[in-house]
């Protein structure tokens, strides 16, 4: 089943420049996990290294925050549209001062 995922700016040096893909996934978890078979890395600028999504990432699928659907077991269908959207203030930063979405860790 493929759904549209809207990648936001900070991450499309990671999707090579693609603002908007197609992907098959059941869940939100397998979604971001086939991101990241397709394109490397995604995954880290999204997740913390336990799997959970970062606090500073909003996701919503059809408008609705997974934070009040089932989070990342948020089931998907055909059709539906993913939206990954950085918070826009504050956020960690690794030692060197870069943001966790733009490669820091």
């Amino acid at each position: 089943m493929s759904v549209l995922v809207r990648i936001p700016t900070p991450l499309r040096a990671v999707t090579k420049g693609q603002g908007e893909l197609k992907a098959e996934a059941t869940t939100i978890q397998e979604l971001i996990d086939r991101l990241d078979q397709e394109y490397t890395g995604i995954k880290a600028r999204l997740c913390e290294e336990d799997g959970n999504i970062r606090r500073f990432i909003n996701v919503y699928v059809n408008e609705e925050d997974i934070r009040f659907l089932q989070g990342p077991a948020t089931p998907l269908k055909a059709g539906d549209e993913v939206s990954i959207v950085p918070a826009i203030a504050g956020g960690a930063c690794n030692r060197r001062g870069v943001p966790a979405i733009a490669g820091g860790r």
